[in-house]
């Protein structure tokens, strides 16, 4: 029987595994013969196959894994659902006409709007207060400590904050029911409940990234030069009139940086959606609507629509953060 087990799985692993062996033999052995070949070669030959040989690999990947995709993304946004028949703009003037879309659309502009300020808020506060704290880093510690846990993870333990037990004689598992039948109210069902669900789910997304965002303003904090808070210290600038008026000023292209990378995320935010409500109950965004028309319904024309509306709006931002980025680099 273990004889028999080990041959299925040989049977089904072994060809690919010899394929893998096979194709990083064919790719070493041709690194060397270009590296044989250039030290035969001139100077200006050499440098242009120590391109090819670095450079090459990563352009190829880029092309298969990113530019080839985008175009293939464009091409079906432009068919019908069966990518039979071409159908021009259909596809987009359905994803701004359709009701349900419509609040898809408006969800995902609520998560890029609330996620960032608030992430991004909280973060700054918690970084200004730790700042001269005794024991600061136990407690970014524990503020950062979301960030290593996965999205899905992070959904499922919200999920229990937000369960709801109509039944009053089962315990009651929900933290948050309980918070509020400790009060003296009746909660609600929650993740059933609209516009709340739709921010009982960012909070979730919030609660992973404040201590993205208090790490790097952190940081950025304790890059302002100590001559200055000494400086404004001495001409009578308090705690809250420092912080608004130094601090920010010092560190406001770490600010921005934070804030798009955040918005970034929350443009794309799919696994919190999916593993708490499915979508359903007016809480579905872009990413996950995306899948829904592709996977689920096998409207590969709408899904795709989607997909490149996604991309658009995440385009802009990647672009301006890299700038950021750049001039950070040139000030410093």
């Amino acid at each position: 029987m273990p004889i028999q087990l080990a041959q299925r799985v040989f049977s089904s692993v072994g060809p690919n595994v010899v394929l893998l062996v096979v194709g990083l033999a064919v790719f070493v052995a041709l690194v060397i013969l270009i590296f044989v070949l250039s030290e035969r070669t001139r100077e200006k030959t050499q440098n242009r196959l120590k391109y090819l040989v670095f450079l090459g690999p990563a352009i190829i990947l880029l092309i298969v894994g990113l530019i080839y995709p985008a175009i293939r993304t464009i091409y079906l946004s432009l068919f019908d659902a069966r990518s039979e028949n071409f159908i021009g703009l259909d596809n987009y003037i359905w994803a701004f006409t359709q009701p349900e879309i419509l609040i898809v659309l408006r969800n995902t502009v609520i998560w890029t709007i609330v996620v960032p300020l608030a992430a991004t808020g909280i973060g700054l506060g918690i970084a200004y207060l730790t700042d001269r704290m005794k024991y600061a880093a136990v407690v970014k510690s524990l503020i950062f400590m979301p960030m290593a846990i996965s999205f899905v993870g992070a959904s499922i333990i919200w999920k229990f904050v937000y369960t709801y037990q109509p039944d009053p004689d089962r315990p009651d598992i929900g933290l948050l029911s309980a918070i509020v039948k400790a009060v003296g109210l009746t909660p609600p069902n929650w993740l059933l409940e609209i516009p709340l669900n739709t921010f009982l789910l960012i909070a979730v997304m919030v609660w992973i990234q404040t201590g993205f965002a208090m790490v790097v303003l952190s940081a950025a904090m304790k890059a302002v030069p100590d001559d200055i808070i000494e400086a404004s210290m001495l001409d009578g600038a308090k705690g809250w009139s420092r912080f608004t008026r130094i601090t920010i000023p010092m560190i406001w292209g770490s600010v921005i940086v934070v804030l798009t990378t955040i918005t970034v995320s929350s443009l794309k935010v799919f696994d919190i959606i999916r593993t708490m409500t499915g979508g359903n109950f007016q809480t579905s965004v872009i990413a996950n609507e995306m899948y829904q028309q592709s996977f689920r319904a096998l409207n590969y024309g709408t899904g795709s629509a989607l997909a490149m509306i996604l991309f658009l709006g995440v385009l802009p931002l990647i672009i301006y953060n890299v700038r950021q980025v750049r001039k950070e680099r040139e000030i410093h």
